[in-house]
């Protein structure tokens, strides 16, 4: 899946909207929901801009230089459930979150 990969932006925000190139050519669009710093890492929280879609993918930050930068899958499901539990903090009263086991 998309939070797997390495990814490098192809268009970059227009009204909260990033179009995201895959490695295999694929463009994708997601809608951009919040930058997370953890631990001394920057994470971009990102929702696929699709009808009905209620899951984020959290990626992680990787500067090339001042204007570019990668964004690149995690692995690590504590980080991930780090994240998103800031993520879930700070937008508890914009979102109806549901825990699923």
């Amino acid at each position: 899946m998309l939070n797997n990969e390495d990814f490098t932006p192809d268009i970059q925000e227009e009204a909260s909207i990033i179009v995201l190139t895959d490695d295999e050519g694929n463009d994708v669009e997601f809608e951009f929901l919040d930058t997370i710093e953890y631990e001394g890492d920057e994470y971009i929280v990102l929702m696929e801009n699709v009808e009905d879609n209620d899951e984020v993918v959290i990626l992680k930050i990787e500067s090339l230089d001042d204007e570019n930068e990668n964004y690149i899958g995690v692995d690590d499901e504590e980080t991930l459930n780090a994240v998103f539990k800031i993520f879930k903090d700070r937008y508890k009263d914009e979102f109806d979150f549901t825990d699923e086991k």
